[in-house]
């Protein structure tokens, strides 16, 4: 029998095109993409907030779901500037990257693609928004070097990540690179699983692409598809 961690892993591999090949709407959707109920998750009223539990691996995470809303986070930009995510999400629909960091190669090829992909999200009327556990002068270095026309964001403690539901434990291997380009303040010596969120103008998730394999990222070209399935729902 398949243990919980390997269904999961298979969940979110194949969440993006089951999403994408839905045509019964939000609902459908949100069945789907159902598994274990986030530990992250805020009640409807906004007044409680169960403490994270951090798991040691990705495999374990417990994301918020399909038809859930993120929450209400100020986070620095690439300038030290605090921006309040959820204000800016109420400009327009929103792609919301959570990726690790520049000095993942993976995470910076995702940057690349996202930038050629970034000009047709924006015909379609989204805006772009990453977010990692980079330090604002890392975040700098990220945009000026793959020459990125979106904003980037610094989650270095990690809050936004742990209230999503998708950080774990890292590696020993990883404890003192996170304590330098996280200007110290990754304090739990955690990760976010990569994550790919679309998100309406009150911040609620209409898809999302979380895939433990950091290895793993979604392309470019499906999620311009995916975005241009969901659009009219937003």
């Amino acid at each position: 029998m398949e243990t919980k961690s390997i269904i999961k892993v298979r969940l979110y591999s194949c969440l993006a095109m089951l999403l994408f090949a839905s045509t019964a709407g939000e609902a459908d959707a949100q069945q789907m993409s159902r598994h274990t109920a986030s530990p992250a998750t805020m009640n409807m009223a906004g007044t409680e907030q169960t403490a994270y539990v951090v798991p040691g691996k990705p495999e374990d995470i417990s994301p918020l779901l399909v038809g859930e809303r993120i929450p209400v986070v100020t986070l620095p930009d690439a300038l030290g500037n605090n921006v309040e995510l959820n204000k800016a999400i109420a400009e327009k629909p929103t792609v919301l990257i959570m990726y690790r960091g520049g000095w993942c190669p993976y995470c910076s090829r995702q940057l690349s693609g996202l930038q050629e992909a970034l000009p047709e999200l924006e015909k379609l009327g989204y805006q772009l928004i990453a977010v990692s556990t980079d330090a604002p002068a890392a975040l700098m270095e990220s945009a000026t070097k793959e020459k990125l026309g979106y904003t980037l964001l610094s989650d270095a403690d990690l809050h936004l990540s742990m209230q999503l539901g998708i950080a774990f434990k890292a590696p020993k291997t990883y404890w003192e690179m996170l304590t330098r380009t996280t200007g110290g303040k990754d304090t739990g010596l955690l990760l976010p699983v990569p994550s790919v969120f679309i998100l309406d103008r009150t911040g609620v998730i209409h898809f999302e692409y979380i895939n433990p394999d950091f290895k793993q990222r979604m392309s470019a070209d499906l999620l311009k598809a995916v975005a241009a399935s969901v659009r009219n729902e937003l």
